[in-house]
């Protein structure tokens, strides 16, 4: 158990030594009820909490003055755990730090020739820029510029390049192919490297079609392929069959009519398909798309940009969204030393920067998203981290604000404590970190891991998307959380 002076040391010596921070306390007495009261500051009160939550597997937890970096109580502290998405508010700190708050991601249309009189002598090059949040109406802006640019007809291919970032077929391997949340990832991709698989009863069988939509277009696409076929199980069988993916689904799991978004696994085919139907209606004839690993040099014709960095990292935040994870991290890892040769090699280079810039020694981690089980991070790691990112108050605006529920588990927006804090969840794993400010404006840092990996070592590949007894689990684990976080917010705002 790190000590609370050693904890206050380490933090303050990432923060600098200043006037206000120099002489800090590095322990405050407090007057200890007796017994175990969760009320009573300390350990006493702590571990009241930790045992009326009667939850299997491992807790652990710190919580500091966000101010001063004064540890006020941790239960197992440098115990690392999975952090679950949790992880995403290192990912957010790492680019911010890396990438600046101006950066926007660039999706470019190169054309390797001279264009004379509507007439591309050479190949269209589609070239990614490691945009999360490239969708179909981008692509259509794309399009748009392209035809404003003078483009009539390509003489040579049309290609796409993806190799800005690795390519990852699923951001953890060991969930159902089915699930939206771990797609493929690149250098391209288009909404979130998801397609829309809808299904309608037809008379005794089902229609059904796969697109790229949004809010404004739909386009069909040719490189997701869905067969209905009469069986009850599995629900869904996939195939990638040269760069085609291919679905089965269970005809005793359609029903009537239905719809679900479904991961691509073959990014740039996908977006060269849907960039193909767009172009054309621009009367902008192009062949099929072909991916290439190595971008041709050429003159750009047409750009795309994202959306300011703290822009997307609000929404991967709020919307835990993995894709967006994984590549806005593999760009701060590219930006760093180049571009990494797996998502590992960029998650260890972002576990390196987060020892060297925060002191967070004990940090592991497979990924950017937390989605892997295998990424490690203690509680106190996560709560230094936060106490040096509240210097510059470029993160707490991006976390989620969180509230403290009635008995009924409704959120009383109206109570004086105020939370900003990013949650994780995985089965039988979960996590939350951030803020907490009391009533009289006292901020705090904290996180809370809890795991029980016994339990979910035994779910089966099939069953991750909804594995027994792991729903009631993590409303134990989120139960606790609030009990922890109306604590502290009592104890130490006064």
């Amino acid at each position: 158990m790190i000590s609370r002076r050693a904890f206050i040391s380490s933090a303050l010596a990432v923060l600098g030594s200043g006037p206000a921070l120099a002489d800090a306390p590095a322990y405050t007495p407090r007057p200890k009820m007796r017994g175990l009261n969760p009320l009573s500051p300390g350990g006493d009160g702590l571990k009241a909490v930790l045992q009326a939550a009667d939850l299997t597997g491992e807790v652990v937890c710190a919580v500091a003055d966000a101010g001063t970096g004064q540890l006020l109580e941790e239960a197992q502290g440098d115990r690392a755990l999975p952090p679950a998405s949790v992880a995403k508010v290192l990912t957010a700190l790492y680019a911010l730090n890396t990438l600046g708050e101006g950066y926007r991601f660039r999706t470019r249309l190169i054309g390797t020739g001279p264009l004379r009189n509507g007439v591309l002598n050479g190949d269209l090059v589609l070239a990614g820029g490691g945009d999360p949040t490239l969708s179909t109406d981008g692509l259509a802006e794309l399009a748009s510029r392209l035809k404003a640019a003078g483009l009539r007809e390509v003489k040579g291919r049309f290609l796409v390049w993806d190799g800005a970032l690795p390519s990852v077929t699923s951001i953890d391997p060991d969930q159902p192919d089915h699930v939206g949340y771990s797609p493929a990832v690149s250098g391209i991709a288009l909404n979130f490297n998801r397609v829309h698989f809808e299904w309608k009863r037809a008379g005794s069988s089902w229609a059904v079609t796969m697109d790229a939509r949004t809010k404004k277009y739909r386009p069909d696409v040719f490189t997701s392929k869905m067969a209905v076929v009469r069986r009850d199980v599995p629900v869904y069988t996939y195939q990638d069959k040269s760069g085609v993916d291919h679905w089965t689904v269970a005809s005793g799991a359609l029903g009537n009519g239905g719809a679900r978004w479904l991961p691509v696994r073959n990014p740039a085919l996908y977006a060269g398909d849907v960039f193909q139907t767009l172009a054309r209606s621009h009367g902008i004839a192009l062949p099929n798309p072909k991916p290439i690993g190595r971008l041709p040099a050429g003159t750009e014709l047409a750009e795309y940009q994202s959306a300011p960095l703290p822009v997307l990292l609000k929404g991967m935040l709020k919307y835990s969204n993995n894709l967006m994870a994984e590549m806005i991290g593999m760009t701060a890892s590219v930006q760093r030393g180049g571009r990494p040769s797996s998502l590992q090699q960029s998650a260890l280079r972002m576990s390196g920067w987060a020892a060297q810039t925060y002191g967070m020694e004990q940090t592991r981690l497979v990924d950017h998203s937390g989605l892997g089980e295998e990424s490690r991070l203690t509680a106190n790691d996560l709560v230094r981290a936060l106490v040096v990112a509240r210097k510059d108050g470029a993160l707490k605006p991006l976390l989620k604000q969180i509230y403290l529920q009635d008995t009924k588990g409704r959120p009383i927006k109206t109570h004086p404590v105020k939370i900003a804090a990013k949650t994780g969840t995985l089965n039988f794993v979960s996590g939350l970190g951030g803020f907490v400010t009391a009533a009289d404006g006292t901020e705090l840092a904290f996180a809370i891991f809890s795991a029980d990996m016994r339990a979910r070592a035994g779910i089966r590949r099939a069953e991750r998307e909804r594995p027994p007894g792991a729903r009631r689990w993590n409303s134990r684990a989120k139960r606790l959380q609030q009990s922890l976080l109306r604590r502290w917010g009592q104890v130490y705002g006064s």
